[in-house]
């Protein structure tokens, strides 16, 4: 008999536990697992701002798939559309060839997007970090504006080349606009043409409080250590209008400026725009054993699900979080070998563990099992936690190494000229025009069967 057909879309945290767990409680016998993932690792996305302010070498986030997973066959592509009538899934390989992967069982864990708004301007100059290359353009793109700054005469281009903005309050862009200040920082006196007061980071969310999920006392503890480095934080208050030289605010503000940086939230992945299912808030609804209840064999989870948060309860459902993503993967990759066996499925129940955020150097605040920690403790912890969730040996080995070496010899704020000759919005990272509509999908999903 033919081996039941597993495919797993999507190789962050949730698709790599899902694979991991299915190759460890299924012989090869029982089934065949795909995985459809464009990069060959999972990338640790709470470090990215780490990256891009080269405290962390790309490659140490960057985590192998291939060292983790021992038989799951990789198919190296991004799914552009799913046809459950048919139980197929239509892929792009990296080579733009498009290709049907037929499954018996689908697990969608495509991740998400980041969220963008109709602001003229915006997809064509915010930068994001979402992605690895992201947070290596990002930090090529803040150094050469150092490099043009002190190079040019001009004191208007120069006040615009040193004026950073920072557009989202929550983890990443408090994250990001953090590490990224002390880049420049500690780079401004390697420039001497420059003056490090010239330098002006702005971090801007259209919310009323910082982090607001941490709590007041700690959301004012990193409030208060962004505004001792001369971070201008703007609550309240949004973009109205994004320019090639100058952002302007929706108070009237018109600041002279090249780099903003986009980190205002997430939207789940394309792909859920392909289905013909129920979704909330732009997540596809499942069941609290992630079941999308419209199809048989599909299941969904992590970013692109919205799955009920059980330890919370009243409708609550589970945040983006790596946490909940990793912990999903599991639960899935326990349901569907339950559904092979006929067994009962397992709601997902899982309760926070906490929040970390580190603001480099020794500042964090961080809130374990509801403790609320700030300055070297909740840095201790930061770092900690973050060990501990990287996959492999190798990955924390390189971690603490790069942290180390940093910590000691400091940065050389070296530009490495990636894609400084051609442009980098957001669309051109993250790929999301690539994706099929409902029709296109079924269209495909036909015509590639037919052929093979």
């Amino acid at each position: 008999m033919e081996r039941p057909r597993i495919l797993i879309v999507g190789g962050g945290f949730a698709g790599l536990e899902c694979a991991r767990r299915l190759e460890r409680k299924l012989s090869p016998s029982e089934a065949e697992i795909s995985l459809v993932t464009p990069f060959s690792y999972q990338l640790y996305l709470p470090l990215l701002p780490h990256v891009a302010a080269g405290v962390l070498t790309p490659q140490s986030v960057a985590v192998s798939l291939r060292r983790s997973l021992r038989r799951t066959h990789i198919l190296p592509g991004g799914a552009i559309g799913v046809d459950p009538a048919s139980k197929v899934c239509v892929v792009r390989k990296v080579t733009d060839e498009v290709v049907a992967q037929k499954y018996d069982f689908l697990v969608l864990a495509p991740g998400s997007v980041t969220r963008t708004f109709d602001i003229p301007g915006l997809t064509d100059y915010a930068r994001g970090m979402k992605t690895l290359a992201e947070a290596a353009y990002v930090r090529d793109h803040v150094i050469a504006q150092l490099d043009l700054a002190s190079a040019t005469l001009d004191q208007k281009e120069r006040e615009s080349r040193l004026q950073f903005v920072v557009v989202g309050g929550g983890y990443a862009g408090t994250e990001t606009a953090a590490c990224l200040q002390r880049l420049t920082t500690a780079a401004a006196h390697r420039y001497p043409r420059l003056d490090a007061r010239q330098i002006k980071w702005h971090l801007i969310d259209i919310a009323p409080k910082l982090m607001p999920e941490l709590g007041d006392p700690l959301g004012e503890a990193a409030l208060e250590v962004l505004r001792d480095r001369g971070i201008e934080v703007s609550l309240g208050v949004s973009v109205a209008e994004v320019g090639a030289e100058t952002v302007k605010f929706t108070d009237g503000r018109v600041l002279p400026c090249r780099t903003l940086i986009w980190t205002a939230g997430v939207a789940a992945s394309p792909l859920i725009g392909t289905l013909d299912a129920e979704t909330v808030r732009g997540r596809l609804a499942v069941t609290a054993e992630m079941r999308v209840p419209q199809f048989e064999g599909v299941f969904a989870l992590g970013d692109a699900a919205a799955v009920p948060d059980l330890a919370k309860g009243d409708g609550a459902v589970c945040p983006p979080t790596a946490q909940h993503a990793a912990r999903q993967g599991r639960a899935v990759a326990n349901n569907v070998i339950a559904s092979l066996h006929n067994q009962p499925l397992e709601p997902y129940y899982h309760k926070d563990l906490g929040l970390v955020v580190d603001l480099g150097g020794k500042d964090a605040v961080s809130k374990p099992l509801g403790v609320e920690l700030h300055g070297v403790p909740a840095q201790v912890v930061a770092r900690g936690y973050h060990l501990m969730a990287m996959r492999t040996n190798v990955a924390k080995f390189r971690v603490s190494t790069n942290w180390l070496l940093n910590a000691t010899a400091g940065d050389d704020f070296v530009r490495i000229g990636f894609l400084s000759r051609q442009p980098a919005r957001l669309r051109d990272f993250e790929y999301t025009d690539a994706y099929l509509t409902k029709d296109q999908v079924r269209a495909h999903a036909q015509s590639l069967l037919a052929k093979g």
